[in-house]
């Protein structure tokens, strides 16, 4: 395939591998390691030029959310909760897919806990769903919680790589802020977005 676009004489210093390595969005995943993904590439380059008795070129990878995605979480305070017998119990949260569309766009999968009730036993399977006025505004559908009670903390893991990137103004909702710890120490690296700020560039209509 490579052969098509490569003459004989083109020497390549450099060849971008690309990413793609995922990362453990739920329990039962397990992402596998980059000497899984590398070796069997490097050898088939590897080899590819040492067949054309050339150098192989320096290769470069995108390791992207495998760095980031596991290290940044979203959290969430808990509104209304709705019971509808015989079908479920959605539990609405004070974001939603403005802040991550992926479960929207393409059923991304998540889990989180509740933070003040993590040492406790699941007691009731939830939807948690966010204010977006949306049927496809749903972070989390069907997920085993502790009681679930209005302003409980959410945590939701393994958003650190397509939450606050993906973030928009949708239904003018303010992007959320970003809060960077190290060492038991808080940052806050990005400020909330403000209402004003979704107006700032509207001009008053004259009536």
């Amino acid at each position: 395939y490579i052969d098509t676009y490569l003459s004989a004489s083109l020497e390549i210093k450099e060849l971008n591998i690309g990413g793609g390595f995922g990362i453990n969005y739920l329990p039962e995943d397990r992402a596998k390691g980059y000497e899984e993904f590398f070796l069997p590439v490097l050898d088939k380059i590897t080899k590819y030029f040492d067949q054309r008795g050339q150098k192989p070129p320096t290769i470069v990878t995108e390791p992207g959310r495998s760095i980031v995605g596991e290290a940044g979480l979203t959290l969430y305070r808990v509104g209304s909760i709705k019971k509808i017998e015989g079908l479920r119990t959605y539990v609405s949260v004070d974001g939603g897919m403005a802040d991550n569309i992926r479960p929207a766009l393409y059923q991304a999968r998540y889990n989180g806990l509740l933070v003040s009730k993590a040492h406790l036993p699941a007691q009731e399977v939830v939807t948690i769903v966010g204010k977006c006025c949306e049927s496809g505004d749903i972070l989390i559908k069907d997920i085993p919680l502790p009681q679930v009670e209005k302003g409980d903390l959410l945590a939701v893991f393994s958003t650190g790589a397509y939450g606050y990137s993906m973030a928009s103004n949708y239904n003018l909702l303010p992007k959320p802020g970003i809060v960077w710890v190290k060492e038991g120490k808080d940052y806050l690296v990005t400020q909330a977005q403000k209402v004003s700020q979704i107006y700032e560039n509207d001009f008053p209509f004259p009536l």
